[in-house]
Formats: C-alpha cells, structure tokens, sequence
C-alpha cells in the first residue's frame, strides 16, 4: 500500500469524514476535513412544470446522468401524483444513460436504455450521441446538482434544443473552509486535495474565482499540490475547471484514490532521491 508519512491531505467531501480521517491516519498523513458541498434543495413548482409538460410531449432523447437523480425525479413525479405517466414517458423515449449506477437504476424500473456512455462521463455520453443527428433534434438532459454547461453547449452547438431537468440543486457551503483550503494549497502546506463529487470541484472553484485566486490555484495544482478525483466523472468536473494533473482510480472508491496518491508521493520522492546533488 502506498504510504501518505508525513503529507497534508484534506477532503472537500463532508460525508465520509470518518472513513477517509481513518485511512489517512493509517497511512501515516494528516487529514484535514474542508466541506465544499452545501445543502441540496428541489425547486418543487419549477420542477413540477417541467414535468407535466416532460409526459405531455415527446422528446427525441432522454438523457439521465445519475442513479439518484433518475431516482429523486420518479419520486418527484409520485409527489406529483405523476409517476404512471413519467414511467410511460420513460419506456417510450430513447434514453442515454452516462454511467453504471443509471443503468442499474433503470433496469430497477423495467426500462433498458437505448445507449449508455463507454466510459461513464459526460463526453461519453456526447460521443455516444453524437453518432446519431443532433441537428433539431429536442434532448432533455438530466443534471446532477448544478448546470453542466459543456454538454448542453456542445449539444446546443450541435443544432440541438437542449432541456435542462435538475431534480436537486446544490447551493454554496460555508465559505470558511473552502477559503482556508484555498490559502494552504497556494501556501504550499497542502500537499493533496480530494474531491469526491463534482459539485465540490464546481463550488471549490467558484470560490476561488469569487475571490479572484483561480489561476494561481490551477498553478498550485499543477507545481505542487496533488488534486485527487474519487472516480472519472469528478476528474471529468475538475479538467472542465481547467486542473491539468488529475489523480483518479479506476474503480470509483475513496480507498483506491488514497492508495494511488499514497503511490504517486512515493513515486515522486524516489525520482528525488536519484537525482544527482548540485554543488552550491
């Protein structure tokens, strides 16, 4: 197992502060917990509206990015006193669905999707539909907290009329944390951060954009601080913010992204240790 002695890693996730403080500790670093995902909230009529005219009309695709969501918006419907109708809408449009979870989330409902993303991301997901025509064609892209510009742009550029559905919008945390994990990153004494959603990638760096640190945040990144994604769809999030260097594991778990920064830290200090002593 990769070894984090002596190294400063903080998490951006507040929900798995007892899992990561504990792993961290075990592998000799020092864990810092800095939340950069606020409160999730519904607009209700807005979403409400969306639907019932969602299930009065047709659609050319429907595209579903996560398994929480797919599910936040059939529980929203059976508030509604629409779940009938939005399970028939469902089982008769072309759905895209960008990862595994959304898949296993529609097969929970009896629905099989027309395509799926082949590599679990949102570029996936643009590739796969790229391959059919876009142009005129009506989408209606599901989100996951907050808006996806990239892929409803691309689409949009594409000649598509692009619907964007958020069944659950994240709002900004505390800004305390977020500013002091800022400052220890462009400091020099953070040495890794991990972020374990993309809503954390999109708040941590609209902070840093609020508060005019961007570049030299992305500067960090790249020279000194290691940024470590949970999966490829939050690495996704963070090369969309302009991070260059993204560490992530295969397999989407906060283990294997501790594991393989542990490796990369000890990779890094053994090229140290061979490079010749220049004389002073």
């Amino acid at each position: 197992m990769g070894k984090l002695t002596g190294k400063n890693i903080a998490v951006t996730g507040p929900r798995c502060e007892e899992e990561f403080t504990r792993m961290v500790l075990k592998m000799g670093g020092q864990p810092f917990i800095c939340p950069a995902q606020g409160n999730v909230y519904s607009d209700e009529e807005q979403l409400g509206e969306q639907l019932r005219a969602l299930t009065a009309s047709s659609v050319d695709w429907l595209v579903l990015t996560t398994g929480i969501g797919t599910e936040a918006l059939v529980a929203k419907a059976e508030s509604f006193g629409m779940k009938e109708e939005l399970l028939t809408f469902m089982s008769n449009t072309r759905i895209a669905a960008r990862g595994y979870k959304t898949v296993n989330t529609l097969r929970r409902l009896q629905i099989e999707p027309a395509l799926k993303a082949d590599d679990g991301t949102t570029e996936g997901i643009y590739r796969a539909l790229s391959v059919y025509p876009l142009e005129g064609a009506k989408i209606v892209l599901q989100l996951y907290g907050d808006p996806s510009p990239k892929i409803s742009n691309r689409l949009r550029e594409a000649g598509a009329e692009c619907i964007e559905l958020l069944p659950y919008i994240h709002v900004m945390p505390e800004a305390g944390p977020i500013d002091t994990l800022i400052d220890r990153c462009l400091d020099g004494s953070m040495d890794a951060v991990v972020f374990t959603s993309t809503a954390q990638a999109r708040c941590f760096f609209h902070r840093a954009r609020t508060t005019s640190k961007e570049q030299s945040l992305l500067d960090a990144f790249e020279n000194h601080a290691l940024c470590v994604a949970v999966g490829k769809v939050t690495a996704e999030a963070l090369h969309d913010e302009g991070v260059i260097r993204v560490l992530y594991p295969e397999e989407e778990r906060l283990g294997p992204s501790l594991v393989g920064a542990g490796r990369w830290f000890e990779a890094r200090s053994s090229i140290r240790e061979d490079l010749p002593a220049v004389a002073q």
